[in-house]
């Protein structure tokens, strides 16, 4: 049974009182949350997703809730907990949907080392997986989601799972996370691209969400081979440009771009570095959209 098999009150029931149980790519979530807000924004956004039966073990319980009787009613507010630890600051109630993906991304981040986490946004088309690691500002988040609208398979929009035991990009597919400019961008880019609302004043500015296709969730257990590793710069007033970087230069960078590389060791140095190996790396500036996903199907075809 999929999450959009219930109603939204039998949602909303479920979420306030033992929490709702959905699976993301290899993991088994708990979401537990009073919020008929959050409760909507769950449904709307993870409608295609997959109930845990009963009974089935849950790898992380997490809770999204008011701090306080007084904050539930005088400027509302919301924190972020896992297994009872609260790793944020409380946030105005309005962000409690961002909260809940902020606050998944620290929980896999901080927990899930069966893989090198690294942050980067994650594509593939023709079996073929494209890696885009970069900072916040680079671009890759509006790239990503205009490789997503033209067709492309989402793995993920903020972190490449890179599986330990053979070396593939484990999918995980959420809400593509768009910030500032590149909400409207995406909106012109492509008119049925189903973002979500608007939330303004984040410490990230103003944000929405993108839902993930069907395709892609439904295609989450299939792991992907790296192909290319990309770091994408978005630049007003240029032309496309794709540079080959060396191995080396590029092992450092992704490193840099990584959760917990320091954490996994050895383990962590040789994932990546067959990683890279195995891959072609370049640095990639554009300002059109149309030019990226050109370039993008180019590199993937030709090999």
């Amino acid at each position: 049974m999929k999450v959009a098999s219930l109603t939204s009150s039998e949602l909303a029931a479920r979420l306030s009182r033992v929490g709702l149980c959905f699976s993301i790519g290899d993991f088994d979530i708990c979401l537990k949350s009073p919020l008929k807000s959050l409760a909507d924004a769950v449904l709307f956004f993870y409608g295609d997703y997959e109930l845990c039966e009963d009974g089935k073990f849950i790898d992380f319980r997490v809770e999204v809730a008011p701090p306080g009787v007084i904050r539930h009613w005088f400027r509302p507010q919301v924190n972020f907990s896992f297994d009872g630890l609260k790793p944020f600051k409380p946030l105005p109630q309005v962000q409690a949907f961002a909260m809940f993906e902020w606050g998944l991304n620290w929980v896999i981040a901080n927990n899930a080392h069966q893989f090198l986490v690294i942050h980067a946004a994650v594509v593939e088309r023709h079996g073929r997986a494209l890696v885009f690691p970069g900072s916040p500002g680079s671009g890759k988040s509006t790239l990503c989601a205009a490789l997503v609208t033209r067709g492309w398979r989402l793995l993920s929009d903020e972190m490449a799972l890179v599986s330990l035991a053979n070396g593939l990009v484990t999918p995980f597919p959420r809400p593509v996370s768009l910030k500032n400019a590149s909400i409207d961008i995406i909106r012109s880019y492509a008119s049925d691209a189903v973002i979500g609302d608007v939330i303004h004043n984040t410490a990230k500015g103003t944000v929405a969400h993108m839902r993930a296709p069907s395709s892609s969730v439904e295609a989450c257990g299939r792991q992907a081979v790296t192909a290319a590793v990309i770091f994408p710069r978005w630049q007003a007033n240029s032309a496309s440009s794709l540079i080959e970087l060396s191995k080396g230069q590029t092992l450092m960078k992704v490193a840099e771009n990584s959760f917990n590389y320091n954490v996994l060791g050895v383990s962590g140095f040789k994932a990546l570095a067959d990683m890279i190996e195995c891959s072609k790396c370049f640095s990639y500036s554009y300002e059109l959209l149309d030019d990226a996903v050109t370039a993008m199907e180019e590199l993937v075809q030709n090999g």
